[in-house]
Protein backbone atom coordinates (compact mmCIF):
# COMPACT_ATOMS: atom_id res chain seq x y z
CA UNK A 1 0.00 0.00 0.00
CA UNK A 2 1.67 3.23 -1.29
CA UNK A 3 1.33 6.56 1.49
CA UNK A 4 0.45 9.77 -0.17
CA UNK A 5 2.93 12.20 0.08
CA UNK A 6 1.28 15.81 1.24
CA UNK A 7 2.45 18.38 -0.95
CA UNK A 8 4.52 20.81 1.12
CA UNK A 9 1.75 24.04 1.87
CA UNK A 10 2.93 27.44 0.29
CA UNK A 11 4.34 30.28 2.50
CA UNK A 12 2.24 32.69 2.90
CA UNK A 13 2.65 36.32 0.92
CA UNK A 14 1.84 37.99 4.71
CA UNK A 15 2.67 38.00 8.20
CA UNK A 16 0.42 39.44 10.84
CA UNK A 17 1.68 42.00 13.41
CA UNK A 18 -0.40 42.91 16.64
CA UNK A 19 -0.01 46.63 18.23
CA UNK A 20 0.57 45.41 21.77
CA UNK A 21 -0.58 48.78 23.76
CA UNK A 22 -2.03 52.31 23.63
CA UNK A 23 -5.27 53.32 21.95
CA UNK A 24 -4.92 50.38 19.23
CA UNK A 25 -4.10 47.59 21.59
CA UNK A 26 -5.00 44.33 20.22
CA UNK A 27 -5.57 45.54 16.76
CA UNK A 28 -4.08 42.92 14.50
CA UNK A 29 -2.35 44.37 10.87
CA UNK A 30 -0.82 42.12 8.29
CA UNK A 31 2.27 43.16 6.10
CA UNK A 32 4.28 41.73 3.57
CA UNK A 33 6.59 39.40 3.56
CA UNK A 34 9.38 40.60 2.41
CA UNK A 35 13.20 39.98 2.81
CA UNK A 36 15.23 41.77 5.51
CA UNK A 37 11.91 42.83 6.74
CA UNK A 38 12.00 41.34 10.75
CA UNK A 39 9.68 43.15 12.73
CA UNK A 40 10.66 43.96 16.32
CA UNK A 41 9.40 41.02 18.49
CA UNK A 42 6.42 41.80 20.52
CA UNK A 43 9.04 41.04 24.35
CA UNK A 44 11.47 43.53 22.99
CA UNK A 45 8.63 46.48 22.35
CA UNK A 46 6.87 45.97 25.52
CA UNK A 47 10.31 46.65 27.28
CA UNK A 48 11.70 49.71 25.02
CA UNK A 49 8.41 51.24 25.44
CA UNK A 50 8.24 50.98 29.12
CA UNK A 51 11.72 52.59 28.90
CA UNK A 52 9.75 55.13 26.51
CA UNK A 53 6.40 55.72 28.83
CA UNK A 54 7.43 58.87 30.40
CA UNK A 55 8.11 60.58 27.20
CA UNK A 56 6.22 59.43 24.75
CA UNK A 57 3.13 61.24 24.88
CA UNK A 58 3.32 64.27 22.62
CA UNK A 59 6.88 63.11 21.23
CA UNK A 60 7.60 63.47 16.87
CA UNK A 61 8.72 60.31 16.14
CA UNK A 62 11.15 59.06 13.15
CA UNK A 63 10.93 55.44 12.30
CA UNK A 64 14.11 55.23 9.74
CA UNK A 65 13.11 51.72 8.65
CA UNK A 66 9.67 51.08 8.96
CA UNK A 67 9.19 47.80 7.58
CA UNK A 68 5.65 46.23 9.05
CA UNK A 69 5.16 49.34 10.87
CA UNK A 70 5.75 47.51 14.51
CA UNK A 71 7.95 50.67 16.28
CA UNK A 72 6.26 53.74 14.02
CA UNK A 73 2.61 52.60 14.75
CA UNK A 74 3.55 51.41 18.29
CA UNK A 75 4.75 54.77 19.15
CA UNK A 76 1.25 56.48 17.75
CA UNK A 77 -0.38 53.99 19.50
CA UNK A 78 0.91 54.87 22.58
CA UNK A 79 0.36 59.07 22.27
CA UNK A 80 3.53 59.90 19.82
CA UNK A 81 2.27 63.27 18.43
CA UNK A 82 3.29 62.81 15.14
CA UNK A 83 5.29 60.60 13.64
CA UNK A 84 7.30 59.83 9.86
CA UNK A 85 8.10 56.31 8.73
CA UNK A 86 10.49 55.91 6.26
CA UNK A 87 10.52 52.77 4.13
CA UNK A 88 11.77 52.01 0.82
CA UNK A 89 10.63 49.12 -0.39
CA UNK A 90 7.33 50.42 -2.06
CA UNK A 91 4.84 47.18 -1.36
CA UNK A 92 6.08 48.02 2.36
CA UNK A 93 5.19 51.64 2.11
CA UNK A 94 2.13 51.13 0.23
CA UNK A 95 1.13 48.83 3.32
CA UNK A 96 2.02 51.08 5.51
CA UNK A 97 -0.11 54.15 4.06
CA UNK A 98 -2.93 51.81 4.02
CA UNK A 99 -2.38 50.96 7.93
CA UNK A 100 -2.35 54.59 8.71
CA UNK A 101 -5.55 54.98 6.48
CA UNK A 102 -7.37 52.19 8.20
CA UNK A 103 -6.38 53.50 11.91
CA UNK A 104 -7.53 56.97 10.99
CA UNK A 105 -3.84 58.17 11.55
CA UNK A 106 -3.34 61.58 10.33
CA UNK A 107 -0.80 62.35 12.07
CA UNK A 108 1.45 60.38 10.78
CA UNK A 109 3.34 60.14 6.94
CA UNK A 110 5.09 57.40 4.86
CA UNK A 111 8.10 58.64 2.99
CA UNK A 112 9.05 56.19 0.29
CA UNK A 113 12.91 56.54 -0.14
CA UNK A 114 15.75 54.82 0.89
CA UNK A 115 16.60 55.92 4.89
CA UNK A 116 20.32 56.72 3.86
CA UNK A 117 19.27 59.41 1.61
CA UNK A 118 16.36 60.65 3.39
CA UNK A 119 18.89 61.53 6.20
CA UNK A 120 21.36 63.59 3.10
CA UNK A 121 18.42 66.53 2.98
CA UNK A 122 17.85 69.13 5.09
CA UNK A 123 15.30 68.14 7.92
CA UNK A 124 12.60 70.38 6.81
CA UNK A 125 10.18 69.50 9.78
CA UNK A 126 10.68 70.14 13.65
CA UNK A 127 12.98 67.80 15.33
CA UNK A 128 12.53 64.67 16.18
CA UNK A 129 11.82 63.37 20.04
CA UNK A 130 12.41 59.66 19.60
CA UNK A 131 14.16 58.24 16.60
CA UNK A 132 14.12 54.26 15.82
CA UNK A 133 16.85 52.42 13.79
CA UNK A 134 16.21 48.78 13.33
CA UNK A 135 17.62 48.34 9.43
CA UNK A 136 17.72 45.25 7.86
CA UNK A 137 20.73 43.15 9.84
CA UNK A 138 22.25 42.01 6.35
CA UNK A 139 22.87 46.06 5.16
CA UNK A 140 24.92 46.91 7.95
CA UNK A 141 24.18 50.55 7.99
CA UNK A 142 23.77 51.51 11.63
CA UNK A 143 27.66 53.62 11.49
CA UNK A 144 26.01 55.52 8.53
CA UNK A 145 22.60 56.10 9.85
CA UNK A 146 24.05 57.59 13.33
CA UNK A 147 26.34 60.12 11.45
CA UNK A 148 24.21 61.56 9.28
CA UNK A 149 21.14 61.16 11.79
CA UNK A 150 23.86 63.50 13.66
CA UNK A 151 24.08 66.38 11.81
CA UNK A 152 22.28 69.19 13.00
CA UNK A 153 18.13 69.74 12.66
CA UNK A 154 17.72 66.49 13.20
CA UNK A 155 17.37 65.38 16.85
CA UNK A 156 15.28 67.63 19.59
CA UNK A 157 17.37 68.52 22.88
CA UNK A 158 17.96 64.98 24.67
CA UNK A 159 16.56 62.90 21.76
CA UNK A 160 15.94 59.19 22.69
CA UNK A 161 17.46 57.08 20.09
CA UNK A 162 16.58 52.99 19.88
CA UNK A 163 18.97 50.97 17.98
CA UNK A 164 18.26 47.30 17.38
CA UNK A 165 21.57 45.05 15.61
CA UNK A 166 22.51 41.08 16.10
CA UNK A 167 23.78 39.96 18.64
CA UNK A 168 27.93 40.58 17.69
CA UNK A 169 27.76 44.37 15.85
CA UNK A 170 30.61 46.51 15.38
CA UNK A 171 29.69 50.22 15.47
CA UNK A 172 30.63 53.65 17.23
CA UNK A 173 27.85 55.70 18.39
CA UNK A 174 28.59 59.14 18.38
CA UNK A 175 30.00 61.27 21.54
CA UNK A 176 26.84 62.65 22.59
CA UNK A 177 24.83 59.65 22.22
CA UNK A 178 24.78 58.57 25.87
CA UNK A 179 23.99 54.41 26.26
CA UNK A 180 20.75 54.58 28.78
CA UNK A 181 19.59 50.94 28.48
CA UNK A 182 21.38 47.76 26.84
CA UNK A 183 19.57 44.42 26.61
CA UNK A 184 19.63 40.91 25.13
CA UNK A 185 17.09 39.08 23.70
CA UNK A 186 18.61 36.11 22.06
CA UNK A 187 20.53 36.81 19.25
CA UNK A 188 19.64 40.41 18.87
CA UNK A 189 20.95 43.39 21.22
CA UNK A 190 18.97 46.09 21.41
CA UNK A 191 19.71 49.79 23.12
CA UNK A 192 18.28 53.27 24.06
CA UNK A 193 20.44 55.86 23.96
CA UNK A 194 19.71 59.98 25.20
CA UNK A 195 21.19 62.39 22.38
CA UNK A 196 22.61 65.25 24.33
CA UNK A 197 22.08 67.63 20.75
CA UNK A 198 21.59 71.18 21.23
CA UNK A 199 18.41 71.53 18.40
CA UNK A 200 19.58 74.27 15.91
Amino acid sequence: MSKAHSKPQPKSATSQLRIIGGRWRGRKLMFPNIEGLRPTGDRIRETLFNWLAPDIQGARVLDLFAGSGALGLEALSRGASTASLIEKHPQAAANLAAHLKTLSAENARVVSTDALQFLQQENASAPYNIVFIDPPFSADLWQAVATLLNQPKWLATQAWIYVETPKESYWQAPENWHLHRDKMAGQVRYRLFIAETEAI
